[in-house]
């Protein structure tokens, strides 16, 4: 229910109310068209994005990179999972291993080392296979 004002005619008040509604659509609409253009910038700039990555993912040196990674994660998570029951792992292992090569290095006993390691990791599968054929019996 509308008060009318002395002085002023209810046609002329509804010709402002019209007048108010569509000032305040065409302002709506201004705030949803700028809207709707900062999200289609957002999307042309993740498809650019997007574009870019894959790019760089399928250059050469990428995935090498990429599968280097991987399996230097798989080693690393083995051995780790090795470590486990004595309470180390490889982060804290690292540094004396680098010393300990360093060392090797510089003495240029790389490859009897690599021949002792052989034969060590021989000899504690062979240990580990008879351990597991006697506990299976």
């Amino acid at each position: 229910m509308e008060h009318e004002i002395v002085g002023i005619d209810s046609a002329d008040t509804q010709a402002h109310k019209h007048r108010h509604e569509h000032k305040d659509e065409e302002a709506s609409l201004s705030e949803r068209k700028s809207r709707l253009m900062r999200q289609a910038e957002f999307h042309r700039i993740g498809i650019v994005n997007a574009k870019t990555a894959i790019k760089q993912g399928s250059r050469p040196e990428a995935l090498f990179h990429s599968a280097l990674d991987h399996a230097s994660w798989a080693v690393r998570s083995r051995i780790d999972s090795l470590l486990r029951p004595t309470g180390t792992n490889v982060a804290s292992m690292m540094p004396y291993a680098l010393a300990v090569l360093g060392f090797l290095r510089r003495r240029r006993l790389v490859k009897p080392a690599l021949g002792v390691a052989a034969a060590a990791a021989g000899m504690a599968w062979y240990v580990q296979r008879q351990r597991n054929a006697h506990m299976s019996q």
